[in-house]
């Protein structure tokens, strides 16, 4: 993103929180949130320079995102590629609350994705496993055991064919 798309954006000096208590972003940490999502490892003086800020700027800019959960530096994998041959998206219904459930399933090491839906199944959760026996274990032996869980339906990754997190932000 350069500096004259920064500059078209609504910009409000601070980011603070609205209503609900999401962060409320200004243009510019919009726009350094865009840089890094191009870039991971793009160095602060250049999202400076694209941004309009100093290299100790963006970088207070970047550490107040990251400790405000609104988003994460991290390094992508295959999960082929480094010993998990087998991922799948369960899609699970439950009887009653769904929080200790989902709460449970966010502690799961294998568990990289829940989500609360509406639709078909109450929670999705997205699973990486070693192999079949691994996503057997997961499913029958814990998700299947917790309190709640009325039923799940598993559906088995074959091929990744996209993967990717560059939705900007819109």
């Amino acid at each position: 993103m350069h500096s004259e798309l920064v500059a078209s954006r609504s910009a409000d000096p601070r980011d603070s929180r609205n209503g609900n208590g999401t962060p409320q972003l200004d243009a510019v940490s919009l726009a350094i949130i865009e840089q890094l999502q191009e870039d991971g490892r793009r160095p602060y003086a250049a999202i400076g320079k694209a941004v309009g800020l100093s290299e100790a700027a963006v970088r207070q800019r970047v550490q107040k995102l990251l400790d405000q959960n609104v988003m994460q530096i991290v390094a992508v994998t295959d999960p082929l590629t480094v010993g998990f041959r087998r991922q799948a998206m369960v899609g699970i219904n439950v009887e009653g609350d769904l929080e200790p459930v989902a709460d449970v399933l966010t502690e799961m090491a294998e568990v990289e994705y829940v989500v609360m839906t509406a639709g078909s199944f109450d929670l999705l959760v997205e699973i990486v496993c070693e192999d079949d026996d691994h996503l057997l274990e997961v499913i029958n032996k814990r998700i299947r055991a917790l309190p709640g869980v009325r039923s799940t339906e598993s559906f088995v990754y074959l091929k990744l064919k996209k993967q990717t997190y560059m939705w900007g932000t819109r």
